[in-house]
């Protein structure tokens, strides 16, 4: 038998703070009861709250290509990303890996697999800290998505398939010269280039998204893979996305979105940098406009893995909500869409140990430790 006492915590319990004494008794809760004892670790008031669940990170990408033109060994990256996101008090995590792209020069059309591989290998090897799990990207507009997608339907770590269309015009990209300069500047697309990219990827769309859609949506329902709705800008887009099934709209990109979003049951996803720096770097829609709306579910790291905790105590200060209250969107709430709240996402007797304890001094919350299935793993 295997226990660990951890003792003088702020315990955010799915309803209540309270300073207490959590048990962990082989990998699982066993045990919550106010009151501090003289054994087990002294937290000194620190917060404990549950590990933090990722449905939607690139963090994978930027540490294969951590500077243009570089490609770092894929296993050493694989491994660093888990480091990150252990760090940043993630427990389980769903890798986003892009299935397509509609420019031909992009390394999305060729990394897909090696990243599935890597991902799938290390889990089974027991090489990571953090549960990993597989998001799939796909990009309706790419001729090829559904073929691919149909390779990894049966892998065992695939929790959703996004419908994404970064097609310039709509959605994302409803600005022209915001796709410009995103292009421009992440992929180095030139200048003389960047014209014939916008003309080819509308031509693209127009050829192929719509029977990628409805070919991805049947295959998701039939495998019952959960399915998440891309930057969606109108209530049209999001109409679709609920004739679709779908039950995460990530990254809307309007007020009026979201809130059909939210009337329609969907779980609105938005990203924890968009709430750090104050907006989006698309100029959509702010992260913090719809929160203080109570129109978000689920908050995602995206592109920086340590923002996720950073976020939840922005949010908190923000709208005044009790910690307790305002991690729904960082625990349960993403545990429940990828059909995992059964056994993690909450501070509950016979839930997996996926703790993280958090010292807040009001500037920067600071990761003191992160525990997953009862394991210290930062």
């Amino acid at each position: 038998m295997n226990e660990q006492i951890y003792t003088n915590y702020r315990l955010q319990l799915p309803d209540q703070e309270i300073l207490g004494t959590l048990l962990v008794r082989d990998g699982k809760i066993a045990d919550i009861q106010p009151g501090v004892m003289t054994l087990g670790e002294d937290g000194q008031g620190d917060y404990l709250l549950p590990g933090l669940i990722e449905l939607h990170t690139d963090n994978l990408e930027r540490c294969m290509s951590p500077r243009p033109g570089i490609r770092w060994p894929l296993q050493a990256a694989a491994v660093y990303h888990d480091r990150d996101l252990a760090s940043a008090g993630v427990t389980t995590v769903c890798d986003a890996i892009a299935i397509g792209d509609v420019n031909a020069a992009s390394p999305r059309l060729t990394n897909f697999g090696p990243m599935i591989d890597v991902i799938s290998q290390g889990q089974a090897a027991g090489r990571f800290s953090v549960e990993h799990r597989i998001h799939l990207r796909c990009e309706i507009a790419y001729e090829k998505v559904y073929q691919i997608t149909e390779q990894y339907i049966d892998n065992s770590l695939l929790s959703m398939i996004s419908l994404m269309d970064h097609t310039p015009g709509q959605r994302q990209f409803v600005r022209i010269d915001k796709f410009k300069e995103y292009y421009m500047g992440k992929h180095g697309v030139t200048a003389l280039e960047i014209e014939d990219l916008i003309i080819m990827r509308q031509e693209k769309q127009k050829i192929h998204a719509h029977k990628n859609r409805q070919a991805l949506v049947k295959l998701a329902h039939t495998k019952g893979i959960s399915l998440a709705s891309h930057d969606d800008a109108t209530v049209e887009h999001v109409q679709e996305a609920v004739e679709d099934k779908v039950v995460l709209a990530e990254f809307p990109t309007t007020v009026e979105a979201a809130q059909a979003a939210h009337n329609a049951g969907l779980q609105v996803l938005m990203g924890a940098p968009n709430l750090v720096l104050g907006g989006s770097h698309s100029g959509n829609v702010s992260a913090m406009e719809l929160v203080l709306s109570d129109l978000v579910d689920v908050i995602s790291s995206d592109y920086v893995p340590q923002s996720l905790l950073q976020s939840l105590f922005i949010i908190a200060r923000k709208t005044g909500k009790p910690i307790y209250e305002a991690m729904g969107l960082f625990t349960s709430n993403p545990a429940q869409a990828i059909d995992l709240f059964d056994n993690r996402g909450s501070l509950e007797i016979g839930k997996r140990a996926d703790l993280i304890t958090v010292h807040d001094d009001g500037i920067v919350p600071r990761l003191m430790s992160t525990i997953c299935a009862g394991r210290r793993i930062s």
